[in-house]
């Protein structure tokens, strides 16, 4: 059976999962995602997992179906920015994540928390650059995240408040975390959500 993009982010997800593990390396999991993102069938989706514990290769390439929608996806977009200097800032509650939000901290804090959160769109980038400061990113844990930041001097991170294995449902929200840390962190927190959405058709 062919494989969807769906089918491919839900997979791509549990290798970032196991990087956060320290199951496997950051060059494993490029070498991996080569080969989930240039898989045209489930059983191609199958390999890369097939090593990871408690994830069953058979049930994590299951099809997605087709006509399952996020309903966290919509709605008017929020600030496109969050910026603390020497002082602090903070997005959380019931708010819209737009495209792309920027968000900035020099001799500050930036708590961004999408647990509540709707998104514009289904596919939304964080530029997050923290200078001898600080920003922390709840995400919950039925959504796509790709973390691919750089820390000169600090950290950019991602932790897992549960431990991994959830798979985010088809049609969940993908959200690409980027940036710089410079002499500060930038830490992205998996914790899971704590009302779930409905999914419907």
């Amino acid at each position: 059976m062919r494989a969807s993009n769906a089918d491919r982010e839900r997979v791509a997800q549990l290798l970032h999962n196991a990087l956060s593990e320290g199951r496997i390396t950051v060059q494993e999991l490029e070498e991996r995602l080569d080969t989930v993102y240039a898989a045209k069938t489930l059983k191609d989706l199958e390999p890369p997992v097939a090593d990871l514990p408690n994830v069953s290769p058979g049930n994590a390439v299951q099809p997605a179906p087709s006509q399952s929608v996020d309903t966290r996806v919509g709605g008017v977009p929020g600030s496109a920015a969050s910026v603390a200097i020497m002082s602090g800032a903070s997005r959380k509650g019931n708010w819209v994540l737009p495209a792309t939000h920027n968000s900035f901290a020099f001799w500050g804090g930036v708590d961004i928390d999408l647990r509540g959160a709707r998104f514009a769109e289904r596919h939304s980038t964080i530029n997050a650059v923290a200078i001898m400061g600080g920003i922390d990113i709840i995400v919950p844990d039925d959504i796509v995240v790709d973390v691919n930041g750089i820390g000169f001097m600090g950290a950019f991170e991602t932790e897992d408040d549960h431990g991994a294995g959830t798979i985010p449902p088809p049609g969940a929200p993908v959200v690409k975390i980027t940036g710089f840390a410079f002499w500060g962190a930038v830490t992205v927190i998996r914790k899971p959500r704590k009302h779930p959405p409905s999914i419907g058709a």
